[in-house]
């Protein structure tokens, strides 16, 4: 794997955006809405939301900008900077979260890895910094071409919504053994 290298250009220009609104608003940091915090706080509009799963402490969601097809968002209902930030309980039931997603990604779309990441922190590249989040992303070999270089555009292959109705039906088939 020496000298291989996987690029994503789109999250550069995503964070630079965010700057750029920010500025022209008048705003030294970005100030967008926290839309983990609305989505926990309408459960009624959780199919438009693309939220797949939620218990009492948090929820499991389609990620709106995707890195690769059925990317997932995990994160508690209350909006927190950081991992420790959260108590023991609270920590250990997001981690109960992210087992639960990458049961559902390794059921659902059968890929060959995942990746795993939180991103704590501006600095670290996280976009919405005061509510803590993990990124799950199903990894195939070869899954990044040179249109995601040169064209600096990602090829998803299937709708979010379609992938979200995938991931709540095998969530039925999981809670039903």
């Amino acid at each position: 794997m020496d000298g291989e290298k996987l690029w994503a250009p789109w999250r550069a220009a995503y964070l630079r955006n965010l700057k750029q609104k920010a500025a022209d608003a008048g705003h030294q940091a970005p100030n967008i809405d926290n839309f983990l915090a609305t989505y926990w706080q309408t459960p009624e509009k959780d199919q438009e939301h693309l939220v797949i799963h939620r218990n009492q402490h948090g929820m499991i969601l389609m990620n709106r900008f995707p890195y690769a097809c059925g990317h997932l968002l995990i994160a508690l209902g209350e909006p927190r900077p950081t991992l420790l930030d959260y108590d023991a309980h609270q920590r250990q039931s997001f981690w109960q979260l992210i087992e639960l997603a990458m049961m559902l990604i390794h059921q659902t779309l059968g890929p060959q890895g995942i990746n795993l990441g939180i991103n704590e922190g501006t600095a670290a590249g996280a976009g919405l910094p005061e509510h803590l989040h993990g990124h799950l992303v199903p990894r195939w070999s070869g899954d990044t071409n040179f249109i995601t270089v040169v064209g600096d555009v990602r090829v998803v292959p299937d709708s979010l919504e379609r992938m979200a109705q995938d991931y709540r039906q095998q969530l039925v088939l999981l809670t039903n053994k």
